[in-house]
């Protein structure tokens, strides 16, 4: 849609969605979504937000480095930073590792606006703005709908690395509860078992890397991904993260500013034809994170 309306704000394309004001077949639209063959696509906006300009460009000033993991022709994994956040929102943030991403393949002159109204070089996965590691994000439209299709059948397998105060036991284990989303305050709640029809379950796998007497760092790998299902579920046993600030109002005076989470590591474990992707099956990219107490 922005390739062909460059002065369309993203910010208003996910309140359009969130409004339920874009569909497909129907139902209302996810961010996620490819649209396919023999879709229907219907969209309930102003004319006016649909006026197009005479030329396409992008505005890089502001924007950021980006700090590259991985590139082939296909994909890219980016480090995210602290205090970035993935791709633009209701506040219209201009620096976004989404913004970054163009930004750099403007500069490398692999990619530039107009160069393919089908198609814009994006993110397929998401981070919280002050959580840091590897992001993924597509160069191409098969590459995009591959990696879409594969995060949600789980192959695409994501592992993070988190400071917590405590010590959990067992020191591994696998954590099964229900997460409630309150979209209206940007928070969701644990509970053991459902409390509404939103309620969905979340399963959390972890395993101790090192501690001390009162601190450790974990190993986490998500068996299912919901909105800041790190950081409400290691709060709700008991072992919220560092620099927690959103789940916790307990003052552990670690003086850290944002939380301690790194998604330090992604593995492509297809178990299914991954189309011009096969050649990822069983690769694994990683970053170095400090575990030392």
């Amino acid at each position: 849609m922005q390739k062909s309306y460059p002065n369309m704000k993203v910010g208003n394309i996910y309140k359009w969605l969130r409004d339920k004001r874009i569909k497909i077949n129907g139902k209302k639209a996810s961010d996620s979504y490819i649209l396919r063959k023999n879709d229907i696509l219907e969209l309930y906006i102003n004319d006016t937000d649909l006026v197009q300009d005479n030329g396409i460009s992008f505005n890089t000033n502001g924007v950021g480095s980006l700090d590259v993991v991985y590139e082939d022709d296909n994909i890219v994994l980016i480090n995210k930073p602290v205090g970035v956040i993935s791709q633009d929102d209701d506040k219209n943030d201009e620096d976004t590792v989404n913004n970054r991403l163009i930004k750099y393949l403007i500069d490398k002159k692999t990619w530039w606006p107009g160069k393919e109204l089908s198609y814009q070089p994006a993110i397929v996965n998401r981070l919280d703005r002050n959580t840091k590691g590897i992001i993924i994000a597509a160069k191409n439209t098969s590459a995009a709908r591959i990696l879409s299709e594969k995060i949600k059948s789980k192959e695409v397998e994501k592992y993070y690395i988190a400071k917590i105060h405590g010590i959990i036991d067992p020191k591994q284990g696998v954590l099964k509860d229900f997460l409630t989303k309150d979209s209206n305050n940007n928070i969701v709640k644990v509970t053991k078992k459902p409390i509404s029809n939103d309620s969905v379950e979340i399963i959390t796998e972890y395993k101790t890397i090192s501690h001390d007497k009162i601190n450790s760092f974990i190993e986490i790998y998500l068996r299912t991904g919901k909105t800041h299902q790190i950081r409400a579920h290691m709060n709700y046993i008991g072992h919220p993260l560092f620099g927690e600030k959103k789940y916790t109002s307990i003052n552990f005076h670690d003086n850290e500013k944002y939380q301690n989470l790194t998604s330090y590591k992604v593995k492509f474990n297809w178990k299914t034809d991954a189309g011009i992707l096969n050649y990822l099956k069983g690769k694994v990219f990683s970053i170095d994170v400090k575990t030392n107490i």
